[in-house]
């Protein structure tokens, strides 16, 4: 965080006036904003190529004993490229998380299939074992990456961004690439738009450090040059380099465009013989509701039972024509679990306390109809997006719960929450 000042809108904008035909967006450790940038990059007529900066450990992926990392670029080319890097990325919180999420050779060697790597910046191990070792220490290290990746999809990145010792190392990178056979990719660190934010991005990075512009200690890696270049800028600042900056053109021909929004995929629910999911929400709805009725009337509440009737119908509806029954019955089957447990749960929160459904199946306590809130807010199809439960457990038995989740759908099919879980248990 805190390491980057450029924003989707305005650098898809930026893409579209340069007429590039592809832009990449490589985040350093995470894959968190590739939808959004995939959906606004389509949008705009650009090719969204996803990929991701990655950290790699120096040694084990599971060791602690220090907290060194060098960058790695890796690019989804396809699909299973796209699979790959999801799971690298996840494998690398899960696994190798120590201040950064790590991975390591042995993981990048057995899933590399689909994805095209490139040796990134200064920060790149091929350029430190240069920077520290030498020539021959940096063509040992340049030809295990090569090996690391299917044939011709592993790249020398050069570049011209002012810093120290570039001028050098680019150099080299052409020689080691002639006698180990790699392609040069020219490439340039894009941390802010335009130059004019070089010293904005600066002071950014001064308080990711949490020091101040005067501090003596402070370190600055100030370079004018991390702007997002044309072509003609690029081809200047890499003059002798031709057949790197032609590249560019040649990696973003290989890389397929990725749908990351693809098709959802729940966790199987399972439910009686000779009903589907609709019909098993439509039933377990209904029933939901009489029983809500005997309890509102108990406490001598005058419902009209026609008005909820129309209004569940409504919404069941909606939730079935977009696909989402098996969700609502899953987030329905852990919370009574949580509450058969004895397991404290929050009423309901956010724009799902207005789904009469929700109410209905115990997800929220909170009846919509008379407190006039919307079901649309939560989910309609002009937009079609997933829904979100606002979910409060106990913290001291929220585990509880996520163990029951793993358990009972799988791990492999509960990801995100059995991550969390496991990064939480540390």
């Amino acid at each position: 965080l805190l390491d980057g000042a450029v924003r989707l809108p305005d650098l898809i904008k930026q893409v579209k006036d340069y007429g590039m035909p592809a832009v990449a967006v490589t985040d350093h450790g995470n894959m968190f904003g590739t939808v959004d940038f995939y959906k606004q990059a389509i949008a705009a007529g650009i090719k969204p190529i996803i990929g991701c900066e990655v950290y790699v450990s120096p040694t084990d992926r599971h060791d602690r004993s220090h907290r060194g990392n060098y960058h790695l670029v890796l690019l989804a080319r396809d699909d299973e490229g796209y699979q790959n890097l999801k799971y690298l990325v996840s494998q690398a919180f899960i696994e190798g998380f120590y201040y950064k999420p790590r991975l390591d050779k042995e993981l990048l060697a057995k899933n590399s299939a689909g994805i095209i790597g490139s040796s990134a910046c200064l920060g790149g191990e091929v350029a430190q074992a240069f920077l520290k070792g030498g020539y021959e220490r940096a063509k040992e290290t340049a030809k295990i990456y090569r090996n690391l990746f299917e044939p011709g999809h592993f790249f020398l990145e050069v570049q011209n961004n002012g810093y120290e010792g570039q001028t050098e190392y680019n150099a080299a990178l052409r020689k080691i690439g002639q006698e180990l056979e790699i392609p040069l990719l020219a490439t340039n660190d894009v941390h802010y738009l335009t130059a004019k934010d070089a010293k904005a991005h600066n002071i950014l990075m001064f308080i990711q450090k949490g020091v101040t512009l005067n501090d003596p200690k402070a370190e600055s890696h100030y370079s004018d040059q991390l702007f997002l270049k044309h072509a003609g800028q690029m081809r200047e600042a890499m003059e002798h380099y031709a057949d790197a900056w032609e590249n560019t053109l040649r990696v973003a021909e290989m890389c397929k465009e990725v749908n990351p929004t693809g098709p959802l995929s729940l966790p199987d629910y399972q439910i009686p013989p000779g009903m589907t999911l609709d019909e098993f929400l439509h039933k377990a709805s209904h029933d939901g509701l009489n029983v809500r009725f005997d309890e509102l009337e108990k406490f001598g509440a005058k419902v009209d039972r026609a008005a909820y009737r129309k209004r569940l119908e409504k919404e069941l509806k909606v939730i079935c024509d977009m696909g989402f029954p098996g969700y609502f019955l899953i987030v329905q089957d852990f919370i009574n679990h949580a509450k058969s447990q004895g397991i404290p749960v929050g009423p309901g929160r956010g724009s799902g306390a207005g789904s009469l459904v929700a109410y209905a199946l115990r997800i929220t306590n909170l009846d919509p109809i008379p407190l006039k809130l919307l079901f649309e807010r939560f989910l309609n199809p002009e937009r079609v997006s997933m829904p979100d439960f606002d979910i409060d457990f106990c913290k001291d038995r929220r585990e509880e719960v996520i163990a029951y989740v793993v358990e009972k759908y799988g791990q492999s099919q509960v990801g995100q929450i059995a991550t969390f879980h496991q990064l939480k248990s540390r």
